[in-house]
């Protein structure tokens, strides 16, 4: 009854406020050992989570912590960012870009896109008038680190609209 009481006085109190659960941007997927992390609003590259130290073979250490990952204008290299300040630098085996052009010609998708982008015309004249900054197109971006045992690497994955690239680093 107690119980019934407290519940009552809280969600009825205007001094509180009753939040939902949310629904999170991180996940593992079960049983993988892989972080998966999405890109913040503000941010142009894919956030990496790293839970372990790093070491390179000259001693050097990444601490773990949430990191930017961006991919150089040349495709060779990751460059790892902390707060906008790069912190290091690593090798890209492969790099994959999709190039079909099968959404651009298909004239329904066309109709759907010009419609969306009509109804974020709208939205953003109403935001603008409330203060808010405007609704931009969202690009698909992830990163992903996982530790290969047979190898003993880390292998990093990389997204970002088109792109696609992996990179590794040995494990010492």
């Amino acid at each position: 009854m107690l119980e019934a009481q407290f519940v009552d006085f809280v969600m009825t109190n205007p001094s509180f406020e009753y939040y939902g659960s949310l629904k999170s941007n991180f996940s593992t997927a079960e049983g993988s050992k892989s972080f998966y992390r999405f890109a913040l609003k503000e941010s142009q590259y894919p956030t990496l989570v790293l839970i372990d130290r790093l070491k390179d073979a000259e001693g050097n250490v990444i601490e773990p912590g949430y990191y930017e990952l961006a991919l150089t204008d040349m495709r060779d290299k990751f460059i790892l960012l902390q707060s906008k300040v790069p912190i290091a630098t690593m090798p890209v085996f492969k790099v994959e870009e999709n190039i079909s052009n099968k959404d651009e010609h298909n004239k329904k998708l066309q109709k759907i896109k010009k419609k969306q982008a009509k109804q974020r015309e709208k939205i953003n004249k109403k935001r603008a008038e409330t203060g808010q900054t405007p609704d931009e197109e969202k690009i698909n971006m992830s990163a992903e680190i996982t530790y290969e045992k047979d190898g003993e690497y880390y292998l990093i994955k990389y997204e970002r609209d088109k792109i696609r690239a992996w990179g590794a680093i040995i494990s010492n």
